[in-house]
């Protein structure tokens, strides 16, 4: 129970990754702050449900090695990324072909490592030689095009590596698949490798996405690689709050308004404190912070399935070019993080965009066979989470720095403020944290005895 009087210089509301970074950021540099969490546990969408020995994801978020802010957080030095094979593997035409993969990606247990040089250094990518495996033979070419198809490909995944964020942010801004028509690629390999692949890392089949956030997404893919984080993506939340000052995260405590010097809880009373950020998901934070946009969400469903006898498809992520059901991509996670699943089974991951069909295990476990090759009539399921508000929509135009300050004193921070990805999660947080750490330091002091300053307009909710 928390005590009626208990004060900080930051009440943050929200123990997702978003909320949990910027409570550390604003720690180190010396202000005490109180995380409040509704739920009873901390992470929000990045919860991880556990069954009989396996540890299954609700949402199963890509991460890539290429995102900055996961070398950049403070209290994610004890992550660990799992990698995927390099690139990723299409079904197309019965067979798959490997596509998008390069060099430099490194081991396993040195993936984030491989972010902290990335961070100050990206590296382009190159398309090696495909590598055979699999339940089926893999091959390049259907769904990449000829050769010619292919090296072009390959330039442009190299310049996207290259070429710094801020430039990106500034090209002209469409939806993602009118930009990608009119940059001079085949339509076989828009369709077969680039829309599979974009709908993978923005959860958008239509890929209505704002194309600067597409490129984004592409540059993060060209320059690292696509990842799990070992454990679950329970493991980032749970490693920000442990390593938290002990009694700053408070679970079950449910706010119901907030202002610039207090929050007011349902069972607690009232929290007095110097600034206030909200970092809940987009819904929850326009609740508390009337005029805020609510954006239009993607659903997404993932199905969980386990067998002894799994698909041979290595520690891949698969995409069908084909799109003939209503998986779009899928995986045997065990491979990729063997800490996922008791020794002796295997699970697979499959992912559904949008609404899902009726008897959504059924289709899935049909399509799965497709993809896989192999028969799913002994796979046992052993979970399907769908969440309506998984992902918040960013149709163009997209603002990818939203305003964090709304009133000097109170803030708000999440993916729906930036891009709607754990980087982008992580980098508001960043944003948010350092407009506290301003406001308070040209306030004269962080001592709680001092009065006050009078709230001043500094930018309008979006």
């Amino acid at each position: 129970m928390l005590e009626p009087a208990y004060q900080a210089d930051v009440v943050v509301v929200g123990a997702g990754v978003a909320g949990l970074s910027a409570a550390h950021r604003l720690t180190s540099a010396g202000v005490t702050t109180a995380v409040l969490e509704s739920a009873p546990w901390v992470g929000g969408r990045m919860s991880t449900e556990k069954v009989d020995g396996f540890r299954l994801d609700r949402i199963g978020q890509l991460l890539s090695t290429a995102y900055p802010e996961l070398a950049l957080t403070p209290g994610l030095d004890a992550l660990v990324l799992r990698p995927f094979a390099p690139g990723v593997l299409l079904h197309s035409d019965g067979r798959h072909h490997r596509a998008g993969a390069q060099s430099g990606a490194g081991s396993a247990r040195g993936a984030l490592h491989a972010v902290r040089a990335l961070a100050s250094a990206p590296r382009p990518g190159a398309l090696p030689r495909p590598r055979t495996g699999g339940s089926a033979p893999v091959r390049a070419g259907a769904p990449l095009g000829s050769a010619m198809d292919q090296a072009r490909l390959g330039a442009a995944l190299s310049r996207l590596a290259a070429t710094p964020a801020e430039r990106l942010l500034r090209r002209p801004e469409l939806p993602a698949a009118r930009a990608l028509a009119a940059r001079g690629l085949p339509a076989r390999t828009i369709d077969g490798f680039l829309r599979p692949l974009l709908a993978a890392l923005l959860c958008d089949p239509e890929l209505l996405t704002s194309s600067r956030c597409a490129d984004l997404a592409l540059r993060a893919f060209a320059a690292g690689r696509l990842s799990l984080p070992e454990g679950g993506a329970e493991v980032l939340p749970e490693l920000l709050a442990r390593t938290l000052p002990e009694g700053s995260v408070h679970t079950g405590v449910r706010v119901t308004s907030v202002s610039t010097t207090s929050v007011t809880t349902a069972e607690h009373g009232e929290f007095r404190c110097r600034a206030v950020l909200v970092a809940t998901d987009a819904r929850t934070a326009a609740e508390l912070l009337p005029g805020l946009r609510v954006p239009d969400f993607h659903p997404v469903t993932v199905v969980h399935h386990t067998t002894d006898d799994p698909p041979q498809t290595g520690a891949s992520l698969l995409l069908d070019a084909d799109r003939g059901g209503p998986v779009a991509h899928t995986a045997v996670v065990s491979r990729v993080d063997p800490s996922r699943a008791p020794g002796g089974r295997a699970l697979i991951s499959s992912t559904v965009l949008g609404t899902p069909p009726p008897g959504v295990d059924t289709a899935v476990r049909k399509h799965l066979s497709r993809l896989y090759g192999a028969s799913t009539a002994r796979w046992e399921t052993l979970a399907v989470h769908h969440t309506a508000e998984a992902v918040p929509a960013m149709r163009a135009p997209h603002d990818l720095r939203r305003p964090v300050r709304l009133l000097a004193g109170l803030y708000v921070c999440g993916d729906h403020r930036d891009t709607s990805t754990v980087q982008g999660a992580l980098h508001s947080a960043h944003r948010a944290a350092a407009a506290i750490v301003s406001d308070l330091t040209a306030a004269g002091s962080l001592n709680l005895a001092d009065p006050a300053p009078t709230p001043r307009r500094e930018q309008a909710a979006a």
